[in-house]
C-alpha cells in the first residue's frame, strides 16, 4: 500500500501514523531507535506490505502492469489502491479527505525532528503538493507514476505506460480493490489488538 492507505490504517493513532509513514526510510534495525509506539507503526507498515504483496487479489491486479512495468508493477498497484481508497465513498468524501490529509500532515510535522532525513524531504513535497488528497484525481495518480518512473533505476518506460494500463482496466482494478481492502482492514484490526 502507499502513503494514504498506511495513514488511514493507523486509525488516527499519532504514533502509528508516524511509524507507518516513515517505515520505508528506516533501514535494518534502525526501527529499534524509536520509542515503542512508533516502533509498532513501523512494524505495522511492514505487516501491511507483506499482507498486500502476498494477497492473491493483489497478485492478480499486478498482472495488468507486468508486461510494461515488470517488477515495478507492485509499486504501481500500491498507488492505484490509494486512488481507489481516496475515491471510496464509504471511507472518504471530497470534504473528509482534505481534512484527513491535513490531520496526517500536522501529526508528521509535529514529529519533524525524529523523521529520517530523506523522509523529511519527501514529506516537504508531500505536504506542499498535497499528495494524500491528490490520489483522488487521475492527474494526481499520473504525477505519482511520474515520480516513480523518475526514481526507478531499472524501468525504461514513461508514466504513460502504467497510466494507460490503469485507464484500460479501471473497473477491473476497482473491483480488485473492493475485494481486497476490507480484508486488509480486518487484518490490521486483528494485528493491532
Amino acid at each position: 500500500m502507499n502513503y494514504l492507505a498506511h495513514a488511514y490504517l493507523s486509525f488516527h493513532d499519532q504514533s502509528l501514523i508516524v511509524g507507518n509513514m516513515i517505515a520505508d526510510y528506516v533501514k535494518g534495525k534502525q526501527w529499534q531507535e524509536y520509542e515503542p509506539h512508533i516502533q509498532q507503526g513501523i512494524q505495522l507498515h511492514r505487516a501491511i506490505d507483506n499482507f498486500t504483496d502476498t494477497h492473491p487479489v493483489t497478485l492478480a491486479a499486478r498482472e495488468y502492469f507486468q508486461p510494461s512495468c515488470g517488477r515495478y508493477s507492485a509499486v504501481f498497484i500500491d498507488i492505484v489502491y490509494d486512488h481507489f481508497l481516496a475515491t471510496d465513498p464509504s471511507i472518504f468524501t471530497d470534504k473528509t479527505l482534505p481534512a484527513f490529509s491535513r490531520e496526517v500532515y500536522a501529526v508528521i510535522a509535529s514529529h519533524h525532528d525524529i523523521l529520517p532525513p530523506v523522509f523529511q524531504q519527501v514529506f516537504h513535497h508531500m505536504q506542499q503538493h498535497d499528495w494524500l488528497y491528490g490520489y483522488r484525481f487521475m492527474d494526481g495518480i499520473y504525477k505519482s507514476f511520474n515520480g516513480i518512473v523518475h526514481r526507478a533505476k531499472y524501468l525504461d518506460v514513461t508514466a504513460d505506460a502504467p497510466y494507460i494500463v490503469l485507464k484500460e482496466h479501471y473497473d477491473t482494478l476497482a473491483a480488485h480493490y473492493r475485494t481486497f481492502f476490507p480484508e486488509l482492514v480486518a487484518f490490521v484490526k486483528t494485528y493491532t489488538h
